[in-house]
Order: structure tokens, then sequence, then C-alpha cells
């Protein structure tokens, strides 16, 4: 029994002393190389800063909408409804943010609203859409600002992140940087 016992407690405590610490602290280390120290990044605009990747709540028609959040878009901490698909409160929700969406954006049919626009994201966090759910509130976006529906593409175009090394994920829009642009037209 002895046999298994102290191996079983030197690799504990290795495995505590490496990875609460070396490791840790190696992960720091190349944080630093990131912008703004691994804080992530900041942006400042009219006198508030906004951190660019966590998703801030927008819910005027003059604006793009972000991914709705578990978590009321609160960046002190992160987390899903850890509700399932078949859930009678969580399709009630889903449904209602459908229903608003239609409401808001007359002339889209159901089927067009892109799931994204009406789920929850893992985090509750994700600052970012893609480019259709861009797209399908251009529309609205430009009735309420009294501007073209060709000019609010333009801004979106504008803002379109590629795949990073043009592999790895997909086109995507920074919410909050769409929206800001807006404001600077």
């Amino acid at each position: 029994m002895k046999t298994h016992i102290i191996p079983a407690i030197r690799l504990t405590l290795f495995c505590a002393v490496f990875f609460c610490g070396f490791y840790t602290l190696g992960i720091l280390c190349i944080a630093q190389l990131a912008p703004n120290n691994g804080k992530g990044e900041v942006i400042t605009a009219n006198g508030k800063t906004y951190h660019v990747n966590v998703a801030q709540n927008f819910t005027e028609d003059k604006y793009f909408w972000p991914r709705p959040s578990a978590v009321d878009y609160n960046g002190a901490g992160s987390g899903g409804s850890n509700k399932g698909p078949s859930n009678p409160d969580y399709l009630a929700e889903v449904q209602a943010r459908i229903d608003t969406f239609m409401l808001k954006n007359p002339g889209i049919e159901r089927s067009a609203i892109p799931s994204e626009m009406v789920t929850a994201s893992g985090s509750g966090l994700d600052p970012d859409i893609s480019v259709a759910a861009a797209k399908i509130q251009a529309k609205r976006i430009a009735t309420a600002r009294n501007l073209p529906e060709e000019k609010i593409l333009a801004v979106i175009t504008a803002n379109i992140e590629k795949p990073l090394l043009g592999l790895l994920g997909t086109e995507k829009i920074n919410v909050l940087k769409l929206n800001l642009a807006l404001n600077n037209l």
C-alpha cells in the first residue's frame, strides 16, 4: 500500500506547485506581451471607457443590438443560462426575443433571424455578431437615423473582422466598434 500512496502524494504536490505556481506565472508573462498587458482592448469615446472584449447592452433602435446575455452584460462574471433546449422557460424567453426582434425589424421573416440574435452565448458576454446578424438590422438603423441603408451597409462592411490568418474562425463584427462607428457618421 505504501508503494502506491507515497508516489500519489508526490505527484499531487508536484502538480499543485507546478499548476498553481509555475504555469500561472508563465501565462501571466505571456499576457504581458498582449495589448494592454493582457487586460483586454480598451476604447475611450466621448469620455467613457469601454472594454471591447465584453459585450455592451445596446437596446435603442438606432444601434446594432448584440447577442442576448444570460448574465445581463455583467462583466464581473460570465455564464450561460444552464437551461436546456426543451425547457419551457427557455423556450418562452427565446420566443419573446423573436417577437421583439420581429416587432422592431418589420418585414423580416422569422426564419431569416440569425439564431445568435435570440439565444445567449455560453459566456453571456460575447461582444461579436455575424455579418448576417448585422445586415439584418441595417434597415431598422437606417430608418431610426434617417440615413440611406447603403450607408449603414458600408459601415458594416468597413467593420468586418476577418478570420485569424484567413483560416481560423469566421467573419465577425464587434458590436461596440460598429456602434461607435455609427456615432461618428
